[in-house]
């Protein structure tokens, strides 16, 4: 085994292309982080393979600020202490307690299942967009259940094009400092698994391809088309990589990451 980094920051998101969290720990479960990705909303006017609203269409979602109403129900599973102490796994809390309200760009606080938050997002585009919301036990990620991106990688994509890269563009779970400086390393990670703090084993499975999202500032929106097109030319349009977790725990912010031979 040899430890080829850290755990720079952990993030979730709540409600799927609006903005995430940062979490001193978090809990890494089969089906993703504990409170990632729960709630979304369907678009009649996407495909049935992907029918989510995201910030391709309506930018604005990345300015919605989600939050758990009972922070210390969406902090781990409610049962985590003994049912590690049993060996068992634990389970979530009841779908009540991990109700979300959002914050607005206008700065209202709605509900996230309030009939008037529809209303704005579906505001300055276009009116085929019917939507609905979802609600899922498990993360609606895109591909795995975890992402995972180095700091190094933003750094040099930042180099290849000129103008500093924030890595929230990512929207990672899992940032990571690693001992190598060069960018992409973690593509290295591919086909093995990762023990991250003293518990949780991720297996690493693919690249993660991306899309017009890493294109959008995170705060604004505005796009800077240069960053995909970077990645699409010079690493084969992936910048980080997706895992699934085979060994359930917390993780903590700053702990050592271990490749297992």
């Amino acid at each position: 085994m040899s430890i080829v980094g850290k755990i720079d920051s952990l993030w979730r998101y709540p409600a799927k292309s609006m903005r995430g969290q940062e979490l001193d720990e978090a809990f890494a479960s089969f089906s993703g982080i504990y409170g990632d990705r729960l709630f979304a909303f369907q678009s009649s006017a996407s495909s049935k393979g992907f029918p989510y609203l995201t910030a391709r269409e309506q930018k604005r979602l990345l300015q919605y600020r989600p939050h758990f109403r009972y922070p210390d129900k969406a902090a781990r599973p409610i049962n985590l202490t003994e049912a590690e102490s049993m060996g068992a796994n634990p389970v979530w809390a009841d779908p009540s307690e991990l109700m979300v309200d959002v914050e607005t760009p206008g700065g209202q606080t709605l509900a996230i299942d309030d009939p008037a938050l529809i209303d704005l997002l579906r505001a300055d585009i276009d009116q085929k967009h019917q939507l609905k919301l979802m609600r899922s036990e498990r993360a609606m990620t895109d591909c795995r259940p975890v992402s995972i991106f180095s700091l190094q990688s933003a750094r040099q994509l930042g180099e290849e094009t000129g103008t500093p890269i924030d890595k929230r563009r990512f929207r990672a779970n899992v940032y990571v400092d690693l001992a190598s400086a060069q960018g992409f390393a973690e593509n290295e990670f591919v086909g093995r698994s990762l023990r991250i703090g003293p518990k949780v084993v991720v297996t690493v499975l693919e690249r993660d391809a991306r899309c017009v999202m890493i294109t959008l500032d995170p705060d604004t929106g505005e796009k800077s088309p240069a960053i995909l097109k970077k990645v699409a030319q010079a690493h084969e349009g992936t910048a980080g990589v997706y895992g699934a977790v085979v060994v359930e725990g917390m993780l903590h912010k700053g702990d050592p990451i271990e490749v297992l031979e």
